[in-house]
This record gives structure tokens, sequence and C-alpha cells, in this order.
């Protein structure tokens, strides 16, 4: 297997996900399907003086769930885009915490993947959990 984290529609994934660029995040594909994707928390993540937002949480799992689904289909020309996400939240993720996300898809089908995605700080302390349905279509769809 090539290093997918060179591939093609993986680099124009990063070049053009201006969200992850806006939320600081970066990510290393470790196997097709499985994913680490990287956040640590700033002032401008924050709902209170110390406790992220949930929305910045929620961010890094779709991102986790959506780049595990596309590591295992970009190898076809095709891309994904998310149909359905759950994010569980177990602990506060606090300001400057590095967090991990661990990402890997369970199911693989020629249209449909299903991906799960735990996210931890630096001290493994559980931030948050879920799972995601995706829809994989050409990648001359979405522009690329």
């Amino acid at each position: 297997m090539s290093d997918l984290n060179e591939h093609e529609l993986i680099r124009k994934y990063i070049e053009h996900n201006q969200f992850g660029i806006l939320l600081g995040m970066d990510f290393t594909i470790l196997a097709k399907g499985i994913v680490h994707y990287r956040l640590t928390v700033h002032e401008n993540h924050l709902a209170t003086p110390r406790a992220a937002h949930g929305g910045a949480i929620a961010g890094l799992m779709d991102a986790a769930l959506g780049v595990a689904a596309l590591s295992a289909v970009c190898e076809q020309g095709k891309v994904v885009s998310t149909l359905e996400m759950s994010t569980r939240f177990h602990a506060p993720a606090l300001l400057d915490d590095q967090l991990v996300a661990e990402a890997h898809t369970i199911t693989v089908g020629n249209r449909i993947l299903v991906a799960e995605a735990r996210i931890f700080n630096s001290s493994r302390t559980l931030i948050a959990s879920g799972s995601g349905t995706f829809n994989a279509y050409p990648k001359e769809k979405a522009g690329f």
C-alpha cells in the first residue's frame, strides 16, 4: 500500500479544508481506514474560561471519522460526505489540552461507510466517543 498521507485526494482535502485550518486541526493516516486527528485547545475553542465548546469537539470528531472513511476509498477515486454522526461527551476538554481523535472504519461498502472514534487528551482521559455514517461518491462531484 502506498503512503495514503501523500495520496492526491488527501493532499487536495488538506488544501481545501478551510474548516480544519480555522480550527487548527491536522491528521496522520496510519493505514487505510485508520486515522489520528489532532487539535490543541486554544482560547478561540473555548465556551467557558477553561473548557472547549462542544462544537469544537464535534468538529474534531466529524473530521476524524470523515478522514478515516476518505482514506478507505480515496484509492478508488472517491470522496465522502457525512450522512449521520453521533458524539458522546465524557469529560471536558480544557485550555491547552492536546487532543487526539483515534478513528477507524468498521464497515466499508461500495457507497456507505461506517466509522468510530474516541477522542483523548494527553493524559489519555476519554473526552468524547462517537460514530458516523458516510456516503462515498466520485471525486468529480466534489470538484476534485
